[in-house]
């Protein structure tokens, strides 16, 4: 029998640019992008790798474009640490593994280094199959934290709970990662949203603008460590905007959300330094009436748009600067209601 274990890319709506800094954040799935590993039974334990782990070339060029695309590093280290991690939190809670092999498959068809989620979604997808396989049951709240050790502990990525959150838990969520809650209990206070509650929403992505979260966030953490004001007051202002969407998206408020959009990148822009392709694709989409912000650590962009027309204003504008734009699917296919704009016009009229 195969298994399929499966997670989605992700979007940062609004909040902290990371949880690590004890914040507030509302992220949803992307469901145009996932990550699928497959596992099954075999005599002897085997990870297969995929087109992005191979390491034969046809030329210079070819090995240059691959690196650029996938980095230097592909998915066999993320899917070994994985299973490596597993299998310390099985031993770590008593839980005893019968003793079949199985060999392990991976897919993914995320974006590679644009800030959406694609090396936590194959660990996500990972872990998903491993309990599967193995009948082992770890509490969905913990199951982002043994996710963020496989790439804190195994790997030494610096990352935090928001992506690994939102994948376990899937649709939207608001996630509160106050400190004292998260020494507490071992994890912070997350609430699902009605993904019907959402404005109509796009993604926009390219790319050549790659950066590593790990680069693109150093010097904040230390500078938040540190207590440097100007960070500490940006984290709580972030957090703010988070309670402020919140509180409207509940309320069908659905209005007062592009502007609060906008002011978490602006705030963004006052402490982070940002590459010109990454603010011209911003700027592109503001250009059309839409707003933008950062749907994670750059390369990809999130915001509101108010009609079809709009719509398409923004495709043809960021197009013209190399950037694909979708209207992300956050719910399954079954489980959607009326779209957003049928909502926003309901809403009017009651």
């Amino acid at each position: 029998m195969i298994i399929h274990g499966k997670a989605y890319a992700r979007a940062g709506l609004i909040g902290n640019p990371s949880d690590g800094y004890y914040g507030k954040t509302i992220s949803f799935v992307i469901r145009n992008f996932s990550a699928e590993v497959l596992i099954y039974e075999t005599p002897e334990l085997e990870i297969l790798p995929n087109t992005r782990d191979h390491s034969r070339f046809e030329s210079i060029a070819q090995l240059d474009e691959d690196v650029a695309r996938h980095g230097y590093y592909g998915g066999i280290r993320l899917l070994k640490a994985t299973v490596r991690r597993f299998y310390q939190y099985c031993c770590e809670h008593g839980i005893r593994l019968d003793d079949r092999n199985f060999t392990l498959r991976y897919q993914s068809t995320i974006p590679s280094l644009v800030g959406l989620a694609g090396s936590s979604a194959i660990i996500t997808a990972c872990l998903r199959a491993l309990m599967t396989f193995y009948g082992v049951t770890i509490p969905k709240p913990v199951q982002p934290h043994v996710i963020l050790s496989v790439e804190t502990q195994e790997l030494g990525i610096p990352a935090g709970l928001q992506d690994r959150v939102i994948q376990v838990y899937e649709g939207v969520v608001f996630m509160d990662f106050h400190r004292e809650t998260l020494e507490k209990q071992g994890y912070g206070r997350y609430e699902e949203l009605d993904p019907a509650l959402l404005p109509p929403l796009y993604v926009a992505y390219r790319t050549d603008l790659a950066e590593g979260t790990e680069v693109f966030h150093t010097d904040i953490r230390s500078r938040f460590h540190r207590g440097d004001p100007v960070v500490i007051d940006a984290m709580k202002y972030w957090a703010d905007l988070a309670d402020q969407v919140r509180t409207c998206l509940i309320e069908r408020r659905w209005d007062a959300i592009p502007a609060l959009l906008n002011r978490n990148f602006d705030k963004r822009r006052e402490i982070y330094p940002i590459s010109e392709g990454n603010l011209r694709m911003v700027e592109a989409a503001r250009s059309v009436g839409a707003s933008a912000k950062f749907a994670g650590s750059g390369g990809a962009i999130v915001g509101t748009y108010t009609d079809d027309a709009m719509y398409q204003r923004l495709e043809a504008r960021l197009g013209a600067i190399g950037v694909v734009t979708l209207r992300p699917a956050v719910q399954t296919t079954d489980d959607r209601g009326p779209t957003t704009d049928d909502r926003r016009q309901r809403g009017s009229d009651e």
